[in-house]
């Protein structure tokens, strides 16, 4: 199911649809501030495990990556030292993806992996959608990561390739071909390891 909301004012009513949906176990693909993403309620393991399949991940192996509305309860999900926490504060909302350990309230699937990403888009729908679902999105990129192609920045042929895939696919707009500047903060010294979209404000 394809549902138009805009970025410029995200429509509550909209938002509850695909709430209900992700709240259900469902998989949705959504707009961010860098390229369209595909995401489910990332506390709920079944509708993680459909990720992993889907995108042929291995949790124990491959970085996964959250989607937070603020950096309010961060702490519920990583350590942060007070040094990448204002590092964090200065850069987003933005087009980055900070790699921080894990703590323990993150489900089992995410147990193997001592990091994981954290994001927090400069998009208004993704970030309603994760403040209405009160839990964060796991969320991956519609595309391959080594293989950008022109369909996924239009939702309209988004919808058409996930179709019987996706439970729900957002239009908010063309979407861009840049990845998230990825930034690793697991030691004390923050490095960035993949240049991207963002540029990073030390």
């Amino acid at each position: 199911m394809l549902v138009k909301i805009y970025p410029q004012n995200p429509n509550p009513k909209e938002i509850d649809k695909v709430v209900d949906v992700l709240r259900d176990g469902g998989l949705v693909v959504y707009p961010t501030d860098t390229v369209y993403a595909i995401g489910c309620d990332a506390l709920n393991v079944r509708a993680v495990e459909r990720i992993c399949r889907l995108k042929n991940i291995n949790p124990a192996k491959v970085n996964l990556s959250i989607i937070c509305s603020d950096l309010s309860n961060l702490s519920q999900y990583v350590k942060v030292s007070d040094a990448h926490f204002k590092l964090m504060k200065k850069n987003l909302p933005g087009a980055f993806t900070f790699i921080l350990p894990t703590n323990s309230n993150l489900p089992k699937i995410y147990k193997n992996r001592k990091t994981v990403g954290i994001r927090v888009p400069d998009n208004s729908i993704v970030r309603e959608l994760v403040k209405a679902l009160g839990s964060p999105l796991l969320t991956t990129s519609v595309h391959d990561d080594d293989q950008v192609l022109e369909y996924s920045t239009d939702p309209e042929l988004i919808a058409e390739k996930y179709e019987g895939t996706a439970d729900m696919v957002i239009d908010g707009g063309y979407g861009g071909l840049e990845p998230s500047t990825v930034v690793d903060c697991t030691s004390e010294e923050a490095e960035i390891v993949r240049q991207g979209k963002g540029e990073l404000i030390w």
